[in-house]
């Protein structure tokens, strides 16, 4: 039955509740910077208890720790008796980080990945034109349609006939398949910057974007270190930085083995780096150099930018650190695969990703 359910307010449940509430939001960014490490996120959120008084005389973290039990945010592993996030937290992580991001994106035309081409779609544009056969009834604009009819045949005997039907445009809608690729070298934590939480939230949130907005696209989510590997959604929260150099070549070969699997004619690479290419796998050995841009390493990523983009496949590179020596060489790389780069801070990041993912720069074939 539809309608409003009344109940007696309780000023102390609403109270506790409100503390749940903030003690969560604490709780599930300490949760992403522990990879996912519940016991370490509640000794974090204790000390920041004792420094900063988050909770009250009646509701501690302790009430907290067994609320989060009783709401089905954690559990126990019935293997090891190791307390565990569940699916309910790395959703909630997911939204959490979506909203932090794409809330602070100004309003814009909604739509799934609009294209400049009009056809049989299913959203309505701000195009008017004549009416023609097989067009549907809900396209028709009724106030230009009357206006026409009465400029045509006269106030006093009104009458439509087909000249005088006038019909919205509808937008053809793409469908895009996507790779983000994320930088997991040992830079990604060094001189005193944690660059792969940042990284990490941008992803969970572009995950839940597509899964509850664009369900029709496609996101594979590749990680590349020494070698490259994918990794599924559910896994984003445990992602943790190894020590390893920067195969860039690895992590491009395995994007474009998966987005050559996907049917859409728009397929798409993002990149968040913080370096510059430092190895390469040949046979069982690894080939490296940490000391600058080795030619070799650097012919082999660029040679794979050419490909992709003769496969139509743009490459976004987003470099996360300042260097001009890297800066030349991320330049170099958008040049050759005709792609697009941005020289971000973390606290950029996610709105260039979001501005980037939803701006339409796609190709689509005319209909």
């Amino acid at each position: 039955m539809l309608g409003y359910r009344f109940t007696r307010f309780n000023p102390e449940e609403n109270k506790k509740k409100a503390t749940f509430e903030n003690l969560l939001n604490i709780f599930m960014q300490l949760l992403n910077m522990t990879s996912g490490d519940v016991g370490e996120a509640m000794r974090w959120m204790t000390n920041l208890d004792r420094r900063y008084g988050l909770t009250n005389s009646e509701y501690g973290i302790g009430d907290f720790f067994e609320d989060l039990k009783q709401k089905g945010y954690i559990e126990e592993n019935p293997i090891d008796g190791s307390i565990q996030i569940t699916a309910k937290s790395e959703q909630t992580i997911r939204r959490q980080s979506l909203e932090e991001i794409f809330g602070k994106l100004k309003k814009s035309a909604g739509g799934n990945h609009k294209t400049v081409f009009s056809g049989a779609g299913d959203e309505l544009s701000a195009d008017i034109r004549q009416y023609r056969f097989g067009d549907e009834l809900d396209q028709i604009s009724m106030t230009e349609t009357i206006r026409n009819a009465q400029i045509n045949h006269g106030l006093g005997d009104f009458m439509l006939t087909e000249q005088d039907l006038e019909v919205v445009e509808k937008e053809y809608k793409t469908q895009t398949s996507t790779v983000l690729m994320i930088d997991i070298s040992h830079s990604m934590i060094l001189y005193g910057e944690d660059r792969i939480t940042p990284a990490k939230k941008v992803a969970m949130a572009l995950a839940e974007l597509i899964t509850t907005k664009y369900k029709k696209d496609t996101l594979d989510i590749i990680v590349f270190g020494n070698d490259a590997w994918q990794i599924e959604i559910k896994d984003l929260p445990y992602l943790q930085v190894g020590p390893y150099h920067t195969n860039t070549v690895a992590g491009l070969e395995l994007a474009m083995d998966l987005l050559r699997r996907r049917k859409n004619k728009n397929k798409q690479i993002f990149m968040i780096t913080d370096g510059k290419p430092t190895c390469l796998k040949e046979g069982v050995r690894y080939y490296k150099n940490s000391f600058g841009l080795d030619s070799k390493i650097m012919g082999k990523t660029l040679n794979l930018a050419a490909q992709c983009r003769r496969l139509n496949i743009p490459i976004t590179t987003f470099m996360i650190a300042s260097d001009t020596y890297l800066q030349e060489f991320v330049r170099e790389f958008t040049r050759v695969n005709g792609g697009n780069a941005y020289f971000s801070s973390l606290e950029g990041l996610g709105h260039l990703i979001f501005e980037d993912y939803r701006r339409n720069k796609h190709r689509s074939k005319k209909m």
